[in-house]
């Protein structure tokens, strides 16, 4: 397609338009008016789970039809299920004994990047977070999911529309590229950013200026401590990472165990029919599967332990379930313990849980810092000291992370997008929610006396008086006996102090003499100035236009005023233009280059 850059970018503009449109109506349904619009599109979605699942792993050839279809439900029903009773709607809280108020804000139109490993799922849950907090959509597909995306999209915006939304709430990008993406994201009418991809788009979505939700890697370890049930913990830990081939970002990519469980740990692993890689094999599979960089191959992640051996030129058995890596290292010198998105799972064994802590932190900084890990232990203290010390906002307990994190075999809030905290570069550790995609206003009535007071007249300032109680404070000696106090049409007027000029004179020598600035001369006091005359008759001032002089800064207002007003700003080599005055002044034509 010619020029498909620029026809994406303005798609974006032509959609954020729409969407903010349609917003500014939607702000102003109730929250049952809201919830039943939640409550079509998760319906219909529901309904769809295992069509979109069937769509996503035939455009991507990434996961299993089932696991997506499951995936799908999940977001449907589980993320549905926690956001429905959440009140997003005007008053939100009243707090009667601290006289606060909270108060529900959208933040407007959201922009959405969707990602290629889990892109139906990922799509139904942000587009019932956003309009549940009130807020229009824009999703911007990624472009090896473009068509199964913008189905979900299409299933979802029919549901709304029936429920009674405006036209032009939900939107999506049909020919996504990055510079649309780019313009989706900065562009002035987005009210905030929520990414989930690859790091290079995260960075992005940060770098946009505007307010973003992003996450990072999550190159999760999980730990089998001594204490643990192993044949579950193997279990579960297997289930997580063959869970749609390992396409969620808490899927598990490394075991970590205590060397004295290990003959066990490893016996489990072959009755669950893990595939032990031998060492040349292991460098035959981390040069097929891991790009300079490093980067993981993206043609591996999401596929079968068969279809990735016979890219790497291994002969696995058919029924192989995971292939495992022993290694002795972390970081580039080891490429298999890096993210691999797929199931093929690194393999340590420690002493104890004290080196169990060091070997996960590792992980954790070649590429998940702030994401996930799972401890698998029957030890309650051991569990919370390995925890306290860990890099990681999600821990989960004798359960597959996969599944632990995102909050559907856990207590964790229901959700496709998981934040790292600052320790990975996101702006907040939370799973996000609707409560992240509004803004919340708080009115806040008096509940203790500020016992301050205006200070007085002589020294001016702030008192602060003894206690809690306010008491004005005692006024100055007069310096002279105050005038009468006149009143007229039965007005009293405020006392004033009148002073002739030699008083005025004294005081002011006095002054001057405390502070050692008297002249020996005496002080002389400037002549009263003469009233002012009339101005002459001038011409009227000329426009800024007229008279050729640059300005150092140009800001919205300015270029509204000259609108109005019919001149033109003079732009010289040097002045500063903000974003928006740009914006409004190239459109009304109002600039003039010096």
């Amino acid at each position: 397609m010619p020029d498909r850059d620029l026809q994406s970018i303005q798609q974006a503009r032509d959609l954020l338009e729409r969407a903010r449109r349609a917003q500014r109506h939607y702000a102003e349904f109730s929250q049952s008016q809201i919830d039943g619009v939640i409550d079509a599109m998760a319906g219909a979605a529901l309904a769809a789970a295992e069509e979109l699942g069937r769509l996503a792993v035939e455009e991507t050839g990434m996961g299993r039809p089932l696991d997506k279809k499951l995936k799908n439900e999940f977001s449907a029903r589980n993320v549905y299920n926690f956001i429905r009773p959440l009140r997003t709607v005007g008053v939100i809280r009243d707090d009667r004994s601290r006289r606060v108020t909270e108060i529900a804000e959208p933040v407007g139109v959201v922009a959405a990047i969707i990602p290629t490993t889990n892109p139906t799922s990922t799509a139904i849950y942000k587009i019932l977070i956003a309009l549940k907090a009130g807020n229009g959509v824009v999703i911007s597909p990624h472009p090896r999911a473009e068509k199964c995306i913008r189905r979900t999209v299409e299933i979802m915006e029919r549901a709304a529309l029936a429920a009674g939304v405006p036209e032009g709430l939900i939107g999506c990008m049909q020919a996504p590229t990055l510079e649309g993406t780019q313009e989706l994201m900065s562009h002035k009418l987005t009210g905030v950013v929520l990414a989930t991809g690859g790091s290079a788009m995260v960075r992005a979505a940060y770098s946009s200026g505007k307010p973003a939700f992003g996450v990072g890697p999550g190159n999760v370890p999980a730990y089998i401590e001594r204490s643990a049930t192993v044949d579950q913990a193997v279990l579960n830990i297997l289930v997580g990472t063959t869970f749609d081939y390992g396409t969620i970002c808490s899927s598990e990519q490394a075991i970590v165990c205590d060397r004295v469980i290990a003959p066990q740990v490893r016996q489990a692993l072959e009755r669950l029919r893990g595939y032990w890689v031998n060492r040349d094999e292991a460098e035959r599979l981390a040069q097929a599967m891991v790009l300079p960089g490093p980067l993981i191959n993206p043609a591996f992640v999401g596929q079968s332990p068969q279809k990735i051996a016979e890219m790497a030129g291994l002969d696995v058995p058919p029924d192989a379930s995971v292939l495992l890596v022993p290694l002795e290292g972390v970081g580039r010198d080891y490429p298999l313990s890096m993210e691999k998105l797929s199931p093929v799972l690194a393999y340590y064994e420690v002493e104890d849980w004290r080196e169990a802590c060091e070997r996960c932190h590792s992980l954790l900084k070649y590429g998940g810092m702030g994401h996930t890990l799972g401890i698998h232990s029957n030890d309650e203290e051991v569990v919370l000291q390995f925890a306290l010390k860990k890099p990681a906002f999600r821990i989960t307990v004798n359960t597959p992370t996969t599944l632990g994190a995102i909050g559907f075999t856990t207590a964790l809030d229901p959700s496709m997008t998981l934040g790292c905290g600052a320790v990975g570069g996101n702006i907040t550790s939370d799973n996000i929610s609707p409560l992240h995609l509004m803004n919340v206003k708080r009115l806040a009535w008096e509940i203790r006396p500020h016992g301050l007071s205006l200070g007085s007249h002589a020294s001016g300032g702030v008192q602060v008086q003894a206690g809690s109680q306010v008491s004005a404070p005692a006024p100055p000696a007069p310096q002279r006996p105050p005038a009468p106090r006149a009143e007229a049409a039965g007005a009293a007027r405020s006392e004033v102090p009148s002073l002739d000029p030699e008083s005025l004179r004294s005081l002011v020598r006095e002054y001057l003499r405390a502070r050692g600035l008297a002249a020996e001369g005496g002080v002389r006091l400037p002549a009263p100035l003469p009233p002012p005359a009339a101005p002459p008759a001038t011409k009227p001032a000329a426009a800024p236009a007229e008279r050729k002089v640059a300005l150092d800064l140009i800001c919205e207002e300015d270029v509204r005023r000259a609108q109005g007003e019919g001149y033109k700003l003079v732009v010289g080599p040097r002045t500063r233009v903000t974003a928006l005055a740009r914006d409004l002044g190239e459109r009304a034509g109002v600039f003039l280059a010096e």
